[in-house]
């Protein structure tokens, strides 16, 4: 079996080369292909994915490639984790937020808008290349902003098998738990456990927990009001936790503490970009140590706590018809019968080898609903402006955001946001 990593010049891809390699007998691959534009950041990582892999008895062989096609052909996954202009780019996003006085980080806003004009293009490229040369596989997305990339792939790719994924819900999961933990004499298993969430990606209310299939919910609550009212600054009011009985998202916190995460970002530089560029140059430096067959600790600077589970586990359960319970982003398909059903949605989803099935659930209430219906209109407009360039759904998009512009700004911050990614949106010259 082929496994394909586009991005494979990443500097997590050690760590999930590591979750290939705890799960050889799940998933026995033969070829791991690890494609990059960046020859020489993929020769530097990719050639350490080969010393890690060949320390552990070489079970499958590490190809890199630099031709997209190449490296699609034949695959039976294709897992998408590249970022399109490198650091540099999302660095520009966030001073982009900066100049407006707008929210610029990289999924959220109008950081998270010009990553998605970038990435979309490219990312339906790569579904032309699997329905081409890779009929029937999987694409894997793990690109940010993953919810919008995953729309844009079932709106103008649906004919691709394709899910979006994000370690933040597994995050979440492994935090409640250890709320539950701190009560348990014995140790719990994750794989005992079940996150209820549901949204958008980075836009979710988790609002139920089960263990063994039992609701544990209010224990979660009580535990983490306990814990909040000994915080002096608590992640969330508890005036909201006790009047909604849910936990929302930490990406939330742009949209209900807005100012505090302006006031966060006039403290540039360094922005959380050139933090992360300063972070990987030395990984990158100890990356290229021929001695080095092991991730370094420093890679956990960089972020992405269980990227490597959550793609490895998901990728295991489809491959052999676990029928898993995995948090996802889908399509709807009337799991959520009150909504559109050709809305991508994150939520629990159940992972076989014929499909990824949404589970039903009720609709979140008015006054989540109420910013998700928004932010949803939004998504589906940049996907559209990303495919047509079409100036004015753009401007459109900009205008529905909630954290967008005010409707005098709109044209500066769109214009501004054009010429800052110039080469990077051909489909708008």
């Amino acid at each position: 079996m082929k496994i394909t990593v586009i991005g494979g010049g990443s500097t997590y891809t050690p760590e999930l080369i590591n979750g290939f390699l705890a799960r050889t007998a799940q998933l026995p691959a033969s070829e791991l292909w690890l494609m990059d534009i960046d020859k020489e950041r993929l020769d530097v990582v990719g050639g350490f994915a080969q010393r890690m892999v060949q320390a552990k008895g070489a079970p499958f062989k590490i190809v890199l490639s630099t031709n997209q096609r190449e490296a699609i052909a034949g695959a039976s996954y294709v897992c998408t984790q590249f970022r399109v202009g490198q650091m540099q780019a999302r660095r520009e996003d966030e001073y982009l937020g900066l100049r407006h006085g707008l929210i610029g980080q990289e999924t959220t806003g109008i950081g998270g808008m010009a990553k998605a004009l970038r990435t979309i293009p490219v990312m339906l490229d790569i579904a032309k290349d699997i329905r081409e040369t890779a009929a029937g596989a999987l694409l894997v997305n793990f690109t940010n902003p993953s919810g919008l990339v995953t729309e844009a792939l079932n709106r103008y790719a649906p004919d691709v098998q394709s899910v979006g994924v994000c370690n933040a819900p597994y995050n979440a999961k492994m935090s409640f738990l250890e709320l539950l933990q701190n009560n348990s004499p014995e140790p719990i298993d994750p794989a005992r456990v079940e996150l209820k969430t549901l949204g958008l990606n980075h836009l979710t209310w988790h609002y139920g927990l089960t263990l063994d299939g039992e609701d544990v919910w209010a224990q979660v609550l009580e535990s983490y009001l306990q814990d909040a009212a000994q915080e002096e600054h608590p992640e969330w009011e508890s005036a909201l936790i006790a009047s909604t009985r849910m936990i929302p998202n930490y990406y939330l916190q742009y949209f209900y503490h807005t100012e505090k995460k302006l006031a966060e970002q006039k403290k540039y530089p360094p922005s959380r970009a050139e933090e992360v560029m300063q972070v990987e140059a030395e990984l990158l430096h100890q990356y290229a140590d021929p001695s080095l067959t092991e991730p370094p600790a420093d890679l956990m600077k960089r972020g992405g706590a269980y990227y490597s589970t959550v793609a490895t586990q998901l990728l295991a359960s489809h491959f052999n018809d676990l029928g898993e319970t995995h948090v996802v982003n889908v399509r709807n398909n009337g799991a959520i019968k009150e909504w559109d059903p050709s809305w991508v949605l994150e939520l629990p989803a159940t992972v076989r080898r014929s499909g990824i099935t949404p589970i039903p659930a009720a609709p979140l209430p008015p006054f989540a609903f109420g910013l998700l219906a928004a932010v949803k209109s939004y998504e589906i407009l940049t996907a559209q402006a990303a495919v047509t360039g079409d100036r004015n759904t753009a401007y459109q998009a900009l205008l529905v955001h909630p954290l967008g512009p005010a409707l005098p700004n709109a044209e500066k911050v769109l214009d501004d946001m054009l010429e800052t990614n110039r080469k990077y949106l051909p489909q708008f010259c």
